[in-house]
């Protein structure tokens, strides 16, 4: 399967804004965003002046790139997001939101998408009792996500047990630390979904 597989930092510098692809490390002085905040590329290019499209293309790149989407499925993730009654934009990042990776890096149980989306593949993780090893697989309220009982010894799941205890899930899942599992209470509303995402933009560029 097609994946980005080059330095996440050039995404975040190219954006011009942190995207928190790298756990941890983005909050830390190692960050590559924090050193150069640059363009990558030819060295001393600025940024120049973007046009209506410029901005609406970088906003579809930024979400794209956040939730670790090639183009041809986050274009199907919008065409099924028009299709559904409601608002076009929160259908769409609330379908991202219910990926199986990003919530298994909502409930905390890895430090990243990227991390979340390895772990899930290697298939350390059931839902609802079944093993499942998809990342993109869609959850709905009620599916309950735990790590395998045969996997939870493994070191990234002790140190998730860790990090559970002062983790802040958001209000739409529950966490169990101790079963290192949580559930979808509910279907995230537009405010517990990521605030700093313009999708409205992502609406008006597949719209031109």
């Amino acid at each position: 399967m097609a994946r980005y597989t080059e330095s996440v930092c050039r995404l975040c510098r190219r954006e011009g804004t942190k995207l928190f692809l790298k756990g941890s490390r983005c909050y830390t002085k190692k960050c590559a965003f924090e050193r150069r905040p640059s363009p990558p590329g030819q060295h001393g290019v600025r940024r120049r002046k973007v046009g209506d499209y410029g901005v609406q293309l970088r906003e579809k790149q930024k979400v794209r790139r956040v939730y670790a989407v090639l183009e041809r499925q986050f274009r199907n993730y919008f065409d099924l997001a028009e299709a559904r009654p409601g608002v076009t934009g929160e259908n769409l990042l609330r379908m991202l939101e219910l990926r199986l990776d990003n919530v298994v890096y909502r409930l905390g149980f890895a430090g990243s998408r990227a991390q979340a989306r390895q772990l899930v593949g290697h298939g350390h993780f059931a839902v609802n009792g079944r093993p499942t090893s998809i990342p993109s697989f869609q959850l709905k309220p009620g599916d309950r996500i735990a790590v395998r009982e045969s996997r939870a010894s493994r070191e990234p799941f002790k140190m998730a047990k860790e990090t559970l205890r002062s983790h802040q899930a958001p209000e739409w899942l529950s966490v169990e630390p101790a079963k290192l599992a949580g559930t979808v209470v509910d279907l995230p509303r537009r405010d517990q979904m990521p605030l700093d995402l313009n999708e409205q933009l992502v609406v008006e560029y597949y719209s031109r």
